[in-house]
């Protein structure tokens, strides 16, 4: 059976309809950000059909938020069972049981034997900005500490510290006081290409320095990590790093925020990326893949720090809603009985296998890395040098999507290629994928040489 199906052009005639009208009604921020020139009609599993049934297996995942996969059937009972019965109430109104039921679930899931709470927001964002604000009433200091190459929002706070100038901070300024970014120790670009080791030592340094020359730790509320960078291209710190960054916290009486927002549920082959380092965060955000696509994030925490932020202080009317909650819910009975966190690592030993392979005919594969299924390959056009290789990642990205493979790039030069199929993905289907991918990059590697 063959899963990539593309019968027309793309857009196909009854996409181009919907999309001339896309152009003319929808602010062009959005237009312009479509990788897929189509319609989508439905979606199942790892298999999306567009409205002139064209059909796509899905690596994108929602940018890593359908681990469970699209319309998986557990979900998608559970919101309607939930919904027959009542879709809102802000739950500072009249509180409901999958809000509480989610957050003792998650609480138990999370690293660290401290008794922990939760609280529930919209986006990935919102739940960045609120830890920040949580940190900074529970210590009562201003400064936070961020990192080169980090992405955790795109509201204010939350852009201040994603790192990425274009598309996202430039001209949209002056952004948040008090916020001072450092080098992530990512060793395959680190100037003078030394080992992990070396990286790993001098990045703990640029972090002291920091306290030296820019902010005094006794003015610093907290550091935000994220364990695996995302959309710098899944960047896998040194060993050793995380948990140093985290005793240095400890040691100087900063909090430590890890953001698991796309690294949580299974993605890396635990629950969360944490899990693999050891670490037992003071605050995890999460979001993403915990509702399944429905608009959900969270905070979880230790319960002294959780509950520093008082009455009123960390909300809005439609967090954690109960349809969505109820959602979270049902993915992670849905975890539990797919075995996601295995399989991930199964999923990421094919696509790693598979590079491998192509990286002994093909010059373009500079580096393989990631972490369980949170794989994510960088593509150069020479080995010595490591210049990116933007054009022919765009390439091949519009190429496979043109053959039925959606793809996704991430890096700060935009020559990365990475992984969020959900976890749901076959082993026919993700064979399927890769044997495209494969194909195109030798195509794409004809036309450079």
């Amino acid at each position: 059976m063959t899963y990539a199906n593309i019968k027309t052009d793309l857009p196909g005639p009854k996409s181009k309809v919907i999309m001339d009208k896309m152009e003319r009604f929808v602010a062009e921020a959005k237009v312009k950000k479509s990788l897929v020139p189509s319609i989508i009609k439905e979606a199942n599993g790892a298999v999306i059909r567009d409205i002139d049934d064209n059909t796509f297996i899905d690596l994108a995942g929602g940018v890593g938020s359908l681990n469970v996969g699209h319309s998986n059937p557990l979900v998608v009972d559970q919101i309607i069972e939930t919904s027959k019965k009542y879709t809102h109430t802000d739950f500072t109104v009249i509180p409901y049981e999958p809000y509480i039921d989610l957050a003792e679930k998650l609480c138990t899931k999370a690293p660290g034997t401290f008794h922990k709470k939760a609280c529930f927001l919209n986006s990935g964002a919102e739940a960045v900005e609120s830890a920040v604000k949580i940190a900074r009433k529970y210590t009562g200091k201003k400064a936070v500490i961020c990192f080169e190459g980090a992405f955790h929002g795109r509201t204010y706070m939350a852009l201040t510290l994603t790192s990425k100038v274009r598309p996202y901070k430039a001209e949209m300024g002056p952004f948040a006081s008090d916020v001072y970014r450092i080098p992530y120790p990512y060793t395959y670009r680190w100037p003078g290409h030394p080992n992990e080791e070396e990286v790993c030592d001098i990045a703990i340094e640029q972090l002291k320095n920091v306290f030296e020359y820019r902010v005094a730790a006794e003015e610093t509320a907290a550091v935000i990590i994220e364990p695996i960078q995302g959309e710098a291209g899944f960047i896998v710190p040194p060993i050793g790093y995380l948990n140093r960054v985290q005793q240095l916290c400890k040691d100087l009486g900063i909090l430590f925020i890890v953001d698991e927002v796309q690294t949580g549920f299974g993605r890396t082959g635990r629950f969360f990326a944490s899990e693999h380092f050891g670490l037992e965060p003071d605050l995890i955000t999460v979001g993403k893949s915990i509702a399944a696509g429905l608009p959900l994030s969270g905070v979880i925490g230790k319960a002294e720090i959780m509950d520093a932020a008082g009455d009123g202080a960390i909300g809005g009317t439609f967090v954690g809603n109960p349809v969505a909650c109820s959602a979270g819910l049902a993915v992670l009975e849905a975890y539990d009985k797919l075995d996601l966190g295995h399989r991930a690592n199964e999923i990421g030993g094919k696509i790693r296998a598979t590079f491998e392979a192509i990286s002994e005919k093909s010059s373009l594969v500079g580096e393989i890395r990631g972490v369980g299924a949170m794989v994510a390959i960088e593509l150069v056009n020479d080995h010595s040098t490591r210049e990116p290789a933007t054009e022919q990642t765009t390439r091949i990205i519009q190429e496979c999507v043109q053959r039925g493979v959606i793809l996704f790039k991430a890096g700060i030069y935009g020559n990365v290629l990475r992984f969020l199929c959900p976890l749901v993905i076959t082993n026919e289907q993700l064979d399927e994928a890769l044997s495209i991918i494969t194909e195109v990059i030798e195509s794409v590697e004809t036309v450079k040489s």
